[in-house]
């Protein structure tokens, strides 16, 4: 089967096209990532030549197109198996699910606060008591997966999964906007922050020079 494609937003704010590309990147899957900018007129255009539903990321495979962030993350899994991007415990995976649903469905003050902008300078702003909920709730989720399955390594269940993907976007809020956090916490944001994935992306995205409005992103 031909290699994935990885469409993807700017790489400085598009959180979602974050997730995907460090699963299929940490597993080692080898992939290419194509970049359809936010804020050019022809975005919404180019986008839906690709998917109908008109949003990056999209994973294309062969003939097989996938448009939903938690989507590619399953078929990732299901596509290479071996690379375990889901734990393989049944107990752990079922929380993996869980607290990865958990943040795909939620967390709307600190998304809506803090976006991710990789370029910001890091520093702190006053925040509502919303945030500081939602943070407190990050901050519980990490630490139940990692007393309970965080052996083997620095992540959320010890090596690399889908899981530890789909928080990526929100370490790097934390880290960006200064939060005080556990040093649990900091240990788990300092092995995504340092992990090879992460640092490539930043890289390129430190390299972008386009603005574009934070109602335009997520």
């Amino acid at each position: 089967m031909t290699k994935p494609i990885l469409y993807i937003g700017n790489r400085n704010y598009s959180s979602w096209s974050l997730r995907p590309f460090m699963a299929l990147a940490m597993a080692g899957v080898d992939f290419e990532s194509k970049l359809i900018r936010f804020g050019e007129p022809q975005f919404s255009r180019k986008v839906k030549r690709i998917s109908k539903a008109g949003q990056v990321p999209i994973l294309v495979h062969g003939d097989v197109t996938i448009w939903e962030t938690l989507a590619i993350l399953e078929y990732a899994a299901e596509t290479w198996p071996r690379k375990n991007l889901w734990p393989a415990n049944k107990k752990a995976r079922a929380l993996a699910r869980s607290v990865s649903s958990e943040m795909h469905a939620g967390f709307k003050n600190l998304r809506n606060e803090c976006p991710m902008n990789i370029r910001r300078p890091k520093k702190s702003i006053k925040v509502s008591d919303g945030v500081l909920k939602e943070v407190a709730r990050l901050e519980s989720m990490w630490a139940q997966c990692r007393k309970e399955f965080g052996k083997g390594g620095p992540f959320l269940f010890g090596k690399f999964s889908n899981a530890d993907a789909m928080f990526a976007p929100v370490v790097s809020r934390l880290e960006t906007f200064d939060f005080k956090v556990k040093p649990e916490t900091r240990q788990y944001m300092d092995a995504v922050l340092n992990s090879t994935a992460f640092k490539e992306w930043q890289k390129l995205a430190l390299k972008e020079k386009w603005i574009v409005p934070e109602d335009e992103v997520d």
